[in-house]
């Protein structure tokens, strides 16, 4: 029985040849873009679940309300981690992960090899004890236990020692907190599983700089920077112990909490669920939302069930082909459901050529898509049964919906009707086929939908005036102590260059993330009314440079120590207006220390120098006559010819910072960076409609074709009577262009609502005009009227005589 349905639905593919291509094409092509987004998709949740006992740990993470400045924080104050160690018995362990503050890369050091590594991380001696690593050299057991030692991620150690052992070795590491000789005890990879802490170095805790300030640290309010992870024992419950957490922090940290105004609230968050989860400030790495990865596998869906629809639709259409054949099987005794077993075993079949030629392509195309999303799939068959579930899913559902319809449509043929040729059924074929059509092109209006409100809403945020100039702006940092010390004479140098404007010195340029923050309060106020304000250190030049408007006030003149600038919405936090602001002294207390003030020189147009997800937030430039903690400089320059700019300056610069790999980057490219997942989110719609888009065009084709096939001698019969190429034409698109209209119709509003719901969140966004959503339908009609056009004018330049002569 299965050999004779085999050689049946081989045969009928190979005489329909058009039909088979069409099918096959269309699910190869969905079946790939569907595959490489759920093995995307299946990515992203994968990480942190490698862990042994992965189930029992979690993160500490801290909710703060400083004076109604409300923060959600990824990390928590020093000690907290490890004081619910000692205090509850339902932690097992605990351990931290402490970015290098004030240190985003270091310039590390071995013989004759020295170069840049992005940010090192200290880790307490239990990091390896809480997380799992495969360790190819050294052990996880006593790899972080003495004073500045280290372990390094492997692609480090090779690019480091090559092929030799890095156990042992001695590697200088030098920073803004000075160059330090550390100790490789362990190289470890992410064979075991990817995880959220991105780093490729992890330093002892014991090692001094930061991490010997962590060590210390008692601060149960501020110095909220620690990435604090705990262990709960077999059995223990999370759940529980979160509700211990405000009697714990009122036990140990009441009064600096009510020194500084704050009010705090403890969270634990299951580790595997840290990547996947957005809205936290201060994360080790950048995460992806849930509703990203919801609107990738709608678009993997919505790609299948098109390429499903063509071979619904086409097969409907070609029934009465088959209807004979249908007739003299259940005349010799096939039943109904030995007919459904035959289609839908046809239909498998095609699903599994699909696959097959799917899986090529993908390799094919693999590393272009992992260009596209920013990401690094491996297609590893003989390694995850993962992946062979997702084939044997997609084959079988694909094959099951695609096939679904016409073997019920078809299975349903009475015998003695179909021989005669006079078949029906209670479902008009001619009905589901225009309903499919019109849902097809629905999905197809909403995803070009999707690229036209995404790109004009990233092209408002690449042209919005964000109150700063963006444009002809050059940016360096300077990692190191001694290149740190170099910087005034690099300065002055840049200074004396005909197409130098301005040369600003900070701790921080516009567009990065501003880690420090502290309360201030105006005479008459405290600690508890402090209005929380994030402050960058800066010099006299960096409002200039960075063309930021004064609109109130004064700008920073040389050795105005003491004196702030702010912006418009931290004047109106504290009371002020922009002209009532100036001369208003400022205080702050962070006990044991003193009260501190400073004096507002000038107040600042309010501008975004943090991305447009949110809106603008109090802020406040910190003269500082102390240049030891600047680490960046802004140059604005006046010529467009960078190339012979940059030869210049790379010139001044081995002339100062000799040895030290001359790095910059371009202020517009920084700021753009804040918009990577809506980038990429982009490219992803674009290219998945585009396929999508392609998919529904092979159907829309096979549809005319078989249209003009069955209207042949009706063309016939009109060409004889006058008709012209022109008319028949339009009458035989008509038809289609109909559908579309009636699914632009469909669309619109679903469109409308699931991009309203995606630019939710913008604090700053492009508004939906009527406009997109027409662009949107124009291109679906023209999509659909050049796809059905070909067999239009061809079925119209048939000869009459040929559709004619057999009556």
């Amino acid at each position: 029985m299965f050999k004779s349905y085999f050689k049946t639905a081989v045969r009928f593919l190979l005489k329909n040849k058009t039909f088979s291509i069409i099918n096959i094409f269309g699910l190869a092509a969905g079946t790939l873009c569907c595959l490489y987004i759920l093995l995307y998709v299946q990515d992203q949740y994968s990480y942190d679940k490698q862990h042994k006992n992965a189930d029992n740990i979690y993160r500490i993470t801290t909710s703060l309300d400083l004076s109604g400045d409300k923060h959600n924080n990824a990390t928590a104050s020093p000690p907290i981690a490890p004081t619910l160690k000692k205090d509850f018995p339902e932690v097992e362990q605990f351990t931290r992960v402490i970015p290098n503050l004030g240190v985003s890369k270091s310039l590390l050091k071995y013989k004759d090899k020295s170069f840049y590594e992005d940010e090192a991380v200290y880790v307490d001696s239990t990091f390896f004890d809480v997380f799992s690593y495969h360790f190819i050299e050294g052990s996880p057991a006593d790899a972080l236990l003495q004073p500045y030692s280290l372990v390094l991620m492997k692609p480090l150690a090779e690019k480091l020692f090559g092929k030799e052992s890095a156990a042992g070795k001695v590697i200088t590491m030098d920073n803004a907190y000075g160059s330090h000789n550390f100790k490789i005890t362990g190289v470890v990879d992410e064979t075991l599983g990817k995880t959220h802490i991105k780093t490729h170095v992890f330093m002892t805790m014991n090692s001094g700089g930061f991490g010997g300030y962590t060590l210390k640290n008692n601060s149960w309010a501020g110095n909220n920077y620690a990435a604090s992870y705990i262990r709960l024992r077999t059995g223990a419950s999370a759940i529980g112990l979160e509700s211990k957490l405000p009697a714990f922090l009122k036990k140990y940290g009441q009064q600096q909490l009510k020194d500084i105004g704050m009010t705090k609230v403890l969270h634990l968050q299951p580790v595997k669920q840290i990547h996947t989860t957005s809205g936290y400030e201060v994360e080790l790495s950048k995460t992806v939302s849930v509703q990203f990865l919801s609107i990738l596998i709608i678009i993997a869906v919505l790609i299948q069930v098109i390429a499903c629809i063509n071979f619904m639709n086409l097969s409907t259409a070609r029934a009465s082909k088959r209807a004979k054949e249908v007739g003299v099987r259940k005349v010799i005794g096939a039943g109904r459901n030995d007919l459904i077993k035959q289609f839908l075993g046809e239909s498998f079949l095609l699903s599994f050529i699909g696959v097959l030629i799917a899986l090529p392509l993908l390799a094919a195309v693999l590393p272009l898509l992992n260009q596209l999303t920013n990401a690094d799939i491996q297609l590893t068959l003989f390694k995850h049964y993962l992946v062979w579930v997702i084939l044997a899913g997609l084959v079988l559902v694909t094959g099951f919906v695609a096939g679904s319809y016409p073997a019920f449509y078809l299975s349903a043929f009475r015998a003695i009707k179909v021989i005669k040729g006079n078949f029906t059924t209670h479902v008009s074929a001619a009905g589901i086929r225009r309903s499919l059509v019109v849902f097809q092109f629905v999905l197809s209006i909403v995803l070009i939908t999707g690229i036209v409100v995404i790109y004009s809403q990233l092209n408002f945020i690449k042209n919005k005036d964000l109150g700063f100039d963006q444009n002809q702006k050059l940016v360096f940092s300077f990692y190191t102590q001694s290149a740190q010390q170099q910087m005034d004479a690099f300065s002055s140098d840049l200074k004396q260059l005909p197409q130098v404007s301005y040369v600003s010195m900070s701790n921080n340029y516009l567009s990065q993330f501003v880690p420090q923050d502290h309360g201030v309060y105006p005479d008459g106020g405290n600690m508890t009314t402090a209005i929380d304000a994030k402050n960058i250190d800066t010099d006299e030049f960096f409002a200039k440079a960075n063309g930021i408007h004064i609109i109130s006030g004064r700008d920073f003149r040389l050795n105005d120590s003491g004196r702030v600038l702010i912006n418009e919405t931290l004047a109106k936090r504290l009371g002020f207006t922009a002209e009532t602001a100036i001369g208003k002294k400022l205080y702050t207390q962070y006990a044991p220390n003193p009260v501190t003030f400073v004096e507002v020189a000038g107040v600042m147009k309010d501008f975004n120098y943090n991305s447009l997800h949110g809106e603008v937030k109090p802020l406040m430039l910190v003269y500082d006559n102390d240049k030891s903690d600047f680490g960046n400089m802004v140059v604005a320059v006046n010529s467009n010819n960078y190339k012979n700019l940059l030869e210049k300056i790379e010139g001044i610069w081995k002339k100062h910072f000799s040895g030290v790999p001359f790095e910059y980057a371009f202020l517009n490219e920084e700021v753009q960076k804040q918009y990577e997942t809506e980038i990429t989110l982009g490219n992803i719609i674009n290219s998945f409609t585009i396929i999508a888009i392609i998919i529904s065009c092979l159907g829309l084709f096979g549809l005319a074709a078989f249209s003009a096939e069955q209207r042949s001698k009706e063309i016939g019969i009109r060409k004889v009577l006058g008709a012209s190429i022109t008319g028949i034409t339009g009458l035989l698109s008509l038809d289609f262009i109909k559908l579309v209209a009636i699914a632009f119709v469909i669309a619109t509003p679903v469109a409308w609502w699931v991009m309203n719901q995606w630019l939710q969140g913008f604090a700053y966004k492009v508004p939906l005009s009527w406009w997109m959503f027409a662009l949107a339908g124009m291109l679906a009609v023209l999509i659909a009227l050049l796809t059905v056009s070909f067999q239009s004018v061809k079925a119209a330049m048939a000869n009459p005589v040929k559709s004619l002569k057999t009556e």
